[in-house]
């Protein structure tokens, strides 16, 4: 009898399978990061043929260690990096140039050609303002720059998916009968889908000059896409496609409007669902649509987008060497007693939510003699609890009703010191789920609810429980201080990027 649920949970630096109970406890774990292709200034790549080998690793060890086979499985969930973006030939199943990733900041030039002065042109149909963070500039970009390109999408020789599609189409067969499809969330975040109609929108494609054939099918968040194809999955459905954030979400049991979560990633992302229905924001945050289950309404969320947090503590171990390994950070930043005047703004990519400046740069500011290494952790870490005021202080605004909790996930949310600050910084408590890796788990409960492994949501809610909770303790003046430098700091890194700087 399959007793457990499978979720690949693809992300912006590693891949991981996680098998599942019914009580949301982790039964195995398999992990493999993948190489970060940075070929200019700006531009950051991943090769789509190393992911899909390290899935197809990491959930044969994720079953060996656990000692479990096909026959335990009753589904397979994916969740993924949302808007990391993969071209490849339907005939020979390769992809015709590497995956440009979410952060990579090169279609900066299509942006302000579509923009026509307006970012916000499409954000009426779409929920998002024009950004290179989406995937459809990047699809865009391929189009205009890797030869014969145009002419075989054209043709309808080539195939577009984020890279939930990519692993789906690989899982069932690939080239002999692949399932090319993505999910609700996925298929918000590429400019293109009608928040409304949850269909792509032939308008916008034309601006883009995109062919629709290239594009998945959009279904919704919980039902059954296809079987695995070939290896030690093989008949097993996959049955649940969620974008990472909306994962995490669902993970979170946020099922309800109102309620919301903050995952701790290679970038943040706080996320509050909005029920069924669509709110425009008015402060800088993104509309998107938070899941659908089957046939059943969709629903949708506000989100803050923050590009660089967890990146920025793998830049200090990879760029530096500043730290050998990135939960080396925490002793580092505990061997000062506060920031020593200095703040990081990671803005790598410019800055996301709520700010959306594309001019901005990386800065350290503050620096004197008396600064150390100690000092840039302990500002590196700070700067994820600064960005993450931000974007909840437009939150609160969006909605009229402050948030007088923050649920928080993700694999920064282990570093003690983080969580304290981060509640101090915010003024209210922040809570961690016992199973803070949420991502993964939310597919797996996409999954399971449409193969009735899981009865309702009910039973997912009923798995939630709390594992850690953070209460704030910063006097108010030294947190008003502390908001002032980092605004001051910030203000800084603006206006850097102005045509002749990369």
């Amino acid at each position: 009898m399959a007793t457990y649920v499978l979720s690949i949970d693809q992300g912006t630096t590693s891949t991981r399978a996680m098998i599942f109970d019914h009580s949301g406890s982790v039964i195995s774990v398999d992990q493999r990061e993948h190489q970060q292709i940075f070929p200019r200034a700006g531009w950051v790549e991943h090769d789509a043929v190393e992911i899909w080998d390290n899935v197809q690793q990491v959930v044969g060890q994720a079953l060996a260690k656990a000692n479990l086979t096909k026959d335990d499985i009753a589904a397979v969930g994916i969740t993924n990096q949302r808007e990391t973006t993969v071209v490849w030939d339907r005939a020979t199943g390769r992809p015709i140039y590497n995956a440009i990733v979410w952060q990579d900041t090169r279609t900066q030039p299509i942006v302000d050609r579509i923009a026509q002065g307006d970012t916000h042109r499409f954000a009426d149909t779409v929920g998002l303002p024009l950004a290179t963070y989406f995937a459809g500039t990047k699809i865009a970009w391929i189009l205009e720059n890797v030869e014969g390109t145009r002419e075989r999408a054209a043709r309808g020789e080539l195939a577009f998916g984020t890279i939930d599609s990519w692993v789906l189409w690989n899982l069932t067969g690939g080239t002999e009968g692949g399932v090319h499809a993505t999910d609700v969330t996925n298929a918000s975040r590429t400019l293109f889908m009608d928040l409304k109609a949850c269909e792509w929108d032939d308008t916008i494609l034309a601006e883009f000059g995109v062919p629709r054939s290239m594009l998945p099918q959009i279904r919704s968040s919980s039902e059954v896409f296809g079987t695995v194809a070939s290896g030690p999955l093989a008949g097993v459905p996959v049955a649940g496609i969620l974008g990472d954030q909306q994962a995490a979400t669902f993970g979170q049991a946020a099922f309800a409007k109102g309620e919301s979560k903050n995952t701790y990633g290679t970038g943040n992302f706080l996320i509050v669902n909005t029920g069924e229905e669509i709110v425009r924001s008015q402060n800088g945050l993104l509309t998107t649509v938070a899941y659908r289950l089957g046939t059943n309404p969709t629903h949708y969320a506000l989100e803050g987008s923050i590009a660089v947090t967890g990146s920025l503590i793998q830049w200090l171990r990879d760029n530096l060497g500043l730290i050998n390994k990135a939960s080396d950070i925490e002793a580092l930043a505990t061997t000062v007693d506060d920031n020593g005047g200095v703040y990081f703004v990671p803005a790598f990519s410019g800055l996301f939510a709520p700010h959306w400046r594309p001019d901005a740069r990386g800065a350290i500011l503050g620096l004197t003699r008396f600064s150390n290494k100690g000092h840039i952790a302990r500002a590196a870490l700070e700067s994820v609890a600064y960005q993450t005021r931000e974007v909840l202080d437009a939150v609160n605004a969006d909605a009229g009703v402050d948030l007088t909790e923050l649920k928080v996930d993700g694999g920064m949310v282990s570093n003690n010191q983080l969580m304290q600050f981060q509640a101090d910084i915010l003024n209210v408590p922040v809570i961690r789920p016992v199973v803070a890796e949420t991502t993964a788990l939310g597919a797996a409960y996409a999954a399971g609810l449409a193969v009735g492994f899981w009865s309702g949501l009910d039973d997912l809610r009923n798995n939630w429980q709390e594992g850690q909770r953070w209460e704030p303790t910063m006097a108010p003046q030294e947190r008003e201080r502390l908001l002032k430098n980092w605004s001051k700091a910030v203000s800084k890194t603006l206006n850097w990027v102005d045509g002749d700087v990369v």
